[in-house]
């Protein structure tokens, strides 16, 4: 049976880590949250006292974490502590599900080529809801025979999986969608309220943008005006869902991203901007939906 090493038991790292559960997997799990390591325990999980200690006879190991240093330090340690690298087994996999910059993901798959392990980045996309459902997007970096060997255990946590390129190629490609997400969201969140403003029913808005040229995913799925859609975070006082925090740690990276290529993105340096400015006024671990509140605020 394989053995995976789950570290990084969030939102989104908890609920994967228990559809490996389901998958017959068994699941070695650390966090530095006790009460997460416990949860999974409940539900049939090993856990460690240290992320080495979970990766230590691994087949696999997974990482959810929320920055580049984190995951630089995991993997490759720092400040005389042994990183992952060190302690796994040879033939180990070893697959990152955090997003973060292409420049640490490559650096990592550098420092496990060193020892001859395969390292994948695998950023996700589908929210925590697909993270419970087993149906996010893996969006992969590294190479062919990575690729193949994570695809059966990314299999078990989504439905679509992809081979954007080599080390760090899965990095660029979530953090372009993650801007054009938020380019989306602002959108249709302006869109909708100037609707209000004119008097018109949110929802018979929404229904006719579906099938019209304006439609989009967060039309279809995540409509940000509160009571429009059901199960979704706006219709919950925007709780759960993707944080704004996260939201602006993207597009930071998506305009890091942008500065090195010399590309040009207005959109996504405008929609970092007001997500930002949405972040200082208390609303940084609210659903990132919640900028619907920026456009409905009369002065």
């Amino acid at each position: 049976m394989t053995t995976v090493a789950f570290i990084g038991l969030g939102n989104m790292g908890g609920p994967m880590a228990v559809n490996l559960l389901k998958a017959g997997k068994t699941v070695k799990v650390f966090d530095l949250v006790p009460e997460a390591m416990n949860q999974l325990a409940e539900q049939g999980a090993l856990t460690a006292s240290s992320a080495c200690g979970a990766a230590a006879g691994a087949d696999v190991v997974v990482t959810m974490l929320p920055a580049g240093q984190h995951v630089r330090s995991l993997y490759i340690g720092d400040s005389g502590n042994k990183g992952l690298i060190d302690v796994v087994a040879d033939d180990t996999l070893l697959i990152d599900c955090s997003t973060i910059d292409a420049d640490s993901a490559k650096t990592v798959a550098a420092a496990a080529a060193t020892r001859n392990i395969e390292f994948i980045d695998a950023p996700v996309s589908g929210g925590t809801a697909g993270a419970a459902a087993g149906t996010l997007t893996f969006i992969c970096g590294g190479t062919d025979s990575a690729y193949a060997k994570a695809q059966p255990i990314l299999a078990d946590m989504g439905a679509n999986i992809f081979h954007a390129g080599g080390p760090g190629a899965g990095q660029v490609a979530k953090i372009c969608n993650n801007m054009l997400l938020s380019v989306l969201m602002v959108a249709t969140s302006e869109s909708l309220q100037m609707g209000i403003d004119h008097g018109l029913d949110p929802k018979v808005l929404s229904e006719i943008m579906q099938v019209s040229s304006g439609g989009n995913w967060t039309l279809n799925k995540y409509n940000p005006c509160p009571n429009v859609m059901d199960n979704v975070p706006s219709s919950n006082d925007y709780q759960g869902g993707f944080m704004v925090d996260l939201m602006v740690k993207d597009l930071g990276l998506s305009q890091e991203a942008a500065l090195q290529s010399h590309s040009s993105t207005p959109m996504g340096a405008l929609a970092r901007s007001l997500y930002v400015n949405h972040a200082r006024q208390g609303n940084g671990k609210r659903d990132f939906s919640s900028i619907f509140e920026q456009f409905n605020k009369k002065g």
